[in-house]
């Protein structure tokens, strides 16, 4: 079994990924983490200023498909789903998982996360956080909302969770 979580930065992915693969017994993939193994950087912001969004878009993008799936539930990067067919390319070879929460709680994480690390969100204050987050879900929905299950961490159980996927 392998298990896709999608969803907006801050959405949780990372932290409720651990807990859902310990619950179903699977591998955790962080694949930002095997992207900068791979690539032989610290972060992506890193890899970002040093080759552009171009390339890390496209070296997610292989990352991704070059994962040996089975027995795996791998986070994605935020805009994963939205760049080279990655979302069928997911759900083909995977059940995904939209981690869903909504725009106040996104801004109220990230807003307390250094904001310098994360590429898409340098420089930006309060309001151009909040803009940007409003914005950037909208355009990005329509490819979480093709997975096979939506979920929201802060008033759903992880076992019902746990019980869709298993009985897929």
């Amino acid at each position: 079994m392998t298990v896709f979580l999608i969803g907006f930065m801050g959405s949780g992915k990372t932290t409720f990924g651990k807990k859902l693969a310990a619950k179903l017994k699977l591998n955790f993939i962080d694949l930002d983490e095997k992207i900068c193994i791979a690539n032989k950087v610290e972060s992506i912001n890193s890899l970002i200023e040093l080759k552009g969004f171009d390339y890390f878009r496209k070296t997610e993008s292989e990352t991704l498909k070059s994962i040996s799936i089975g027995n795996s539930l791998v986070s994605t990067g935020g805009g994963t789903p939205c760049y080279f067919n990655n979302i069928d390319w997911m759900k083909q070879n995977g059940t995904v998982v939209f981690i869903q929460v909504d725009e106040g709680v996104l801004l109220s994480r990230l807003k307390n996360t250094d904001l310098d690390q994360r590429p898409l969100l340098k420089g930006l204050d309060e309001e151009g956080l909040k803009t940007f987050i409003s914005e950037k879900l909208k355009e990005r929905l329509p490819f979480y909302e093709q997975a096979h299950f939506v979920f929201n961490p802060v008033n759903e159980k992880i076992e019902v969770l746990v019980e869709k996927i298993q009985k897929l």
